[in-house]
C-alpha cells in the first residue's frame, strides 16, 4: 500500500484508508469502489474519482489518494498505450510528422494532459507512456530517438517529452482522475553511437555518456546475438547492429545490480509511477527480476517477445506478468488470415498460458497492436473482422491495453508505419465506429467486474464450437462470440444446455447491438449473426439502469439504441439490483463512511 502524505499543523502524517470489502474483509478502499458508489448514487459515469478532502478547521487541504500499487489492484483497469512523440502537443499545434523520417514530432507530456478527456471518454482508467529517460542526441542511420527506447542517461529526461515537473504533473493529472500511470523502462541496454570509424571490435564508445555507469566494465563485452535458441547468446550479447549497437548491461555485476534497483525505486516514487512496463526482458538473467519487482514496488509486466508459452511462463515468476504475446500471435493470425484462419487455436494457446503462468492469465497485458507490431487495419480492411479483433483483449482474463490510434482506424504497417502522429485524426469522436466500439467494450467489462465479485479471478473458458471460423468465449456473466467470417458472412453459435451458463429462458442483451436473445427453455442457446459481427452477451438483470449499455435496467421495458444504431426490446423484471450492489452486498456504503471516520486527523473531521 501506498500511504499519501497530508499536512495537519506544520507536521507530515501519513494516513492509510481502510474499507470492508464484499466479503466483509478489511482491505484497502480502491478506486474502483468509488467509482461505482458515485455511479449508483448519483448516476454519473465517473471513472474512479479520487477523493479530494478538505479539512475544515483549516486552509491547507489533506488528499487522500486512494492509488493502488499491486497487479491486483490493476486487474479492474483498462490501459490505453501512446507513444508520446506521437500523441499530442501540449500547445495543441498539429504539425507534420512522416514516420518514415524516423524523428521527433513534437508530442510530449503536456500534451497527454491535454488529453485527457479524450482517453478518458472512451472508458480507460490507465496510461502506458513511452520510456521518460534521456536518449541518444541527434539523427543517426535508424533516424531519431523518437520512441525513447535509446536510452543513455536513466538519471534524467528526455526533455524532447518536457520537464520534470511536466511529467510530475501527467502524474498527479492523471491521479485526480483516478487513473494510474505506467511508464515504459529498459532494463537491458543503452545505446551509443560508435567512435571509432572502422569495423574492428570491439568497438570503442564515449562511456561518460552513458550514466549512471561510465565505463566499459558495466556492460557485457561486445557480440551481437546471432543464436537465439541459445540463452546465455540472448542475455549476455547485444541487440541492434554496428552502426546503433545497444550495449548489454551487465546485470551479473553487483554493482550494477545495485544502481539498477536503487533507480526503479526512485523512478517510481519521484513520479508517483503506478506500473512498469519492462521491455526486452527475455535479455536479462530471469534471477535478476525478482528483486528488481519488489524494489519498483507497484506492478510490473514485462516484454517477452515470443510466441512459446513455456518460454514465457518462467518470466512470470519474476515479474508480476508479461504482455501476452503467446496468445496475440494465435488472435493475429486466426483474424490476419480470414476463414482460414483457425480461430481454436486461440482456445489451446489460452488454456495453456492460463494453466502455466504464474496468477494464470489474470495479469497479463492483453492486447492486439502495439508499436513493435503491425496493426490489423495493414492487412485487414473488413471492418466486422476488425471489431471482432479489437474485442478480444476485453473479454478474457487479462488486463485491456489498446494501442493509441486503433479507435481512429489507423492502418500503419511495421515500425516505423505504426507509429502515427494523432492529432493527423483531429481526435475526432463523431462517426467512428470504432472508437464507439471500445467504448461500449470497456463499459460492458466495468460492468462485468460490478455485477459479478468474481469476474476478476474467474478464468474464461471456451465452448466448443463446429467451425473453426467461431470462438465462443465464456467468462460470467459475459458470453462472448467472435468470428473471422467477415461482413459478407453469417455466423452460427451453439451453446448447448451442458455449458450450463445461464438459466432456461433467461434473456441476454449484445452490449454491441442492443439486440436480445432468449435462452431455450432447456438452457441451450443458439446465435447467429448477420454481417459477420462479434457479439457480446450480458443477462439483461445485469445491465445498469442509469448506466451506457443499451438503458437497460429496472426502469421497464423500453426501446434502446445501442453503439451501431440498431435499436431492439430490453426490459427488466424489476428484482435486479443497481450496479454496484449486486456481488457488493452493502460494500460501498461501509466504504464511505470508513473514508470519512479515517479522516479524523487530530481531532478534525475531514469532510
Amino acid at each position: 500500500m501506498r500511504y499519501n502524505q497530508g499536512i495537519t499543523h506544520g507536521r507530515a502524517r501519513y494516513q492509510p484508508v481502510y474499507a470492508i470489502a464484499a466479503y466483509g474483509t478489511p482491505t484497502v478502499a480502491t478506486s474502483s469502489n468509488v467509482k461505482y458508489s458515485a455511479l449508483t448514487m448519483s448516476a454519473q459515469k465517473c471513472y474512479g474519482p479520487l477523493f479530494n478532502l478538505r479539512i475544515t478547521q483549516s486552509s491547507l487541504f489533506f488528499r487522500v489518494d486512494l492509488i493502488p500499487t499491486s497487479a491486483e489492484d490493476w486487474t479492474n483497469r483498462s490501459i490505453y498505450q501512446v507513444v508520446t512523440d506521437r500523441f499530442a502537443l501540449g500547445n495543441g499545434s498539429s504539425p507534420r510528422c512522416a514516420t518514415n523520417e524516423r524523428k521527433y514530432c513534437g508530442g510530449n507530456w503536456q500534451g497527454i494532459i491535454s488529453k485527457l478527456d479524450y482517453i478518458q471518454g472512451m472508458g480507460f482508467d490507465a496510461i502506458w507512456i513511452s520510456p521518460v529517460v534521456e536518449n541518444i542526441e541527434g539523427t543517426t542511420i535508424g533516424g531519431e530517438a523518437y520512441h525513447g527506447y535509446w536510452a543513455q542517461n536513466i538519471n534524467s529526461l528526455n526533455a524532447n517529452f518536457g520537464s520534470d515537473d511536466d511529467l510530475k504533473n501527467l502524474s498527479s493529472a492523471l491521479h485526480e482522475r483516478g487513473m494510474y500511470l505506467m511508464v515504459d523502462i529498459v532494463v537491458n541496454h543503452l545505446v551509443a553511437i560508435p567512435t571509432n570509424t572502422s569495423s574492428v571490435w570491439p568497438e570503442t564508445f564515449d562511456y561518460s555518456l552513458l550514466q549512471p555507469f561510465g565505463g566499459p566494465h558495466s556492460f557485457h563485452p561486445q557480440c551481437f546475438i546471432s543464436n537465439y535458441g541459445n540463452q546465455t547468446d540472448v542475455e549476455k550479447c547485444w541487440l541492434g547492429d554496428a552502426s546503433i549497437p545497444l550495449l548489454d548491461i551487465d546485470t551479473e555485476n553487483n554493482t550494477v545490480v545495485d544502481m539498477m534497483y536503487s533507480w526503479v525505486k526512485n523512478l517510481v516514487s519521484n513520479y508517483d509511477i503506478d506500473g512498469l512496463r519492462v521491455d526486452t526482458v527475455k535479455h536479462v538473467r530471469q534471477d535478476f527480476w525478482p528483486d528488481f519487482a519488489s524494489n519498483a514496488g507497484v506492478y510490473t509486466v514485462g516484454e517477452v517477445f515470443t510466441g512459446n508459452v513455456s518460454y514465457v511462463a518462467s518470466y512470470t515468476e519474476g515479474l508480476d506478468s508479461v504482455l501476452d504475446y503467446p496468445t496475440y500471435f494465435a488472435v493475429y493470425d486466426a483474424f490476419n488470415n480470414g476463414t482460414f484462419g483457425n480461430m481454436t487455436v486461440i482456445a489451446d494457446v489460452v488454456t495453456q498460458a492460463q494453466d502455466q503462468y504464474n496468477h494464470g492469465t489474470f495479469y497479463v497485458g492483453s492486447f492486439v497492436e502495439n508499436q513493435d507490431n503491425p496493426r490489423i487495419q495493414s492487412t485487414v480492411s473488413d471492418q466486422s473482422v476488425v471489431q471482432n479483433f479489437i474485442t478480444w483483449p476485453f473479454i478474457n482474463d487479462g488486463i485491456p491495453i489498446l494501442y493509441y490510434g486503433q479507435e481512429q482506424g489507423y492502418q500503419g504497417a511495421n515500425d516505423p508505419a505504426n507509429r502515427e502522429a494523432l492529432w493527423l485524426s483531429g481526435f475526432s469522436t463523431e462517426d467512428k465506429p470504432l472508437l464507439t466500439h471500445v467504448q461500449a467494450l470497456n463499459s460492458a467489462r466495468k460492468q462485468a467486474i460490478s455485477y459479478n465479485s468474481s469476474f476478476l479471478t474467474t478464468k474464461a473458458s471456451f465452448i466448443s464450437q463446429s467451425s473453426i471460423s467461431t470462438l465462443a468465449i465464456s467468462k460470467p456473466p459475459l458470453l462472448t462470440l467472435l468470428t473471422n467470417g467477415g461482413n459478407s458472412s453469417n455466423a452460427t453459435w451453439i451453446i448447448p444446455s451442458t455449458a450450463g451458463l445461464y438459466s432456461p429462458n433467461e434473456t441476454l442483451v449484445d452490449v454491441l447491438s442492443c439486440d436480445s436473445v432468449m435462452m431455450g427453455s432447456d438452457g441451450s442457446l443458439t446465435v447467429v449473426a448477420t454481417n459477420g459481427l462479434p457479439k457480446v452477451l450480458m443477462p439483461e438483470e445485469a445491465l445498469n439502469s442509469s448506466g451506457p449499455l443499451c438503458g437497460s435496467g429496472s426502469q421497464g421495458s423500453s426501446a434502446s439504441v445501442g453503439p451501431n444504431g440498431s435499436s431492439a426490446s430490453a426490459g427488466s423484471n424489476g428484482s435486479s439490483s443497481p450496479v454496484g450492489l449486486k456481488g457488493i452486498n452493502g460494500g460501498i456504503v461501509i466504504a464511505i463512511m470508513s473514508i470519512v471516520f479515517t479522516g479524523i486527523v487530530s481531532g478534525m473531521l475531514i469532510v
